[in-house]
């Protein structure tokens, strides 16, 4: 074995072995983030539909230590429609459930979206979701899932690839009580393009009709949206980030 492998391997069990002793925690960037619901301010921040903590960056410890993973084989906006329309005709369920200790609820994808459909059933059938929690509620607005500050999740992202979802707007798609849609990037994206791993669930009463046009619904809660309204009345610190983490156990139903 080569110094530079020693050295590396050396560093990673260092790494995580420190991450390990915070694991499960509230992230201290997040904590420190502050939103708003004023109606005055910019949709993104109203909404808080945040960025991921770990969409835009991998840490290099963990860049370092993927080095056995075959990176072509990696999802990138390159080969995105092709593997997702592929993975899409081989897996064609649209019902999936979410489980969290409050309780299921189900959702009902859209065959209309085929890409964020394939999109959502690969991460599922990847365990990607249950290394996760909904990190974000907004109290009569959303509840929004598919991160965490643990670091089984970054190895997570960074083994599935770095990638983006192009819109797929649908006509009559509104972001009514019980939509499910991914979040996106707010910066550097003018064509709306949606994150891939965060997805949120819309509770308000009447809609958030202000998010139409915004993101790609892909789907609805049909079953268990009263477990969607617990979720949504948890208690929250200043970040809106859950004092006591909601996991999340996903898996395809049909």
């Amino acid at each position: 074995m080569s110094l530079t492998r020693i050295v590396l391997k050396y560093s990673l069990f260092i790494w995580i072995f420190i991450i390990s002793s915070c694991e499960d925690t509230q992230s201290t960037k997040n904590k420190n983030t502050q939103f708003t619901n004023d109606p005055s301010k910019k949709v993104k921040t109203e909404s808080g539909l945040k960025e991921s903590l770990t969409t835009d960056t991998v840490n290099p410890q963990i860049e370092q230590s993927a080095t056995s993973k075959d990176t072509l084989s990696k999802i990138t906006n390159d080969n995105l429609i092709e593997f997702m329309t592929a993975y899409g005709a081989k897996n064609p369920e649209t019902l999936v459930e979410i489980s969290t200790r409050l309780g299921s609820f189900k959702i009902r994808l859209y065959q209309k979206t085929p890409i964020h459909r394939a999109n959502f059933i690969y991460l599922v059938n990847e365990g990607y979701f249950d290394e996760t929690f909904f990190y974000r509620v907004a109290k009569n607005f959303v509840i929004q899932g598919g991160n965490s500050d643990r670091n089984q999740m970054a190895l997570k992202r960074f083994d599935i690839g770095d990638y983006t979802v192009p819109q797929e707007q649908v006509k009559g798609l509104k972001h009514t009580r019980g939509a499910v849609a991914l979040s996106k990037r707010w910066v550097d994206n003018p064509s709306n393009r949606s994150t891939p791993y965060e997805f949120f669930v819309v509770v308000a009463k009447n809609g958030a009709h202000h998010l139409d046009g915004e993101h790609t619904i892909f789907g609805k809660v049909v079953e268990g949206m009263d477990v969607v309204d617990k979720i949504s009345n948890v208690p929250v610190d200043q970040s809106e980030w859950p004092k006591e983490n909601i996991f999340i156990k996903a898996k395809v139903i049909q």
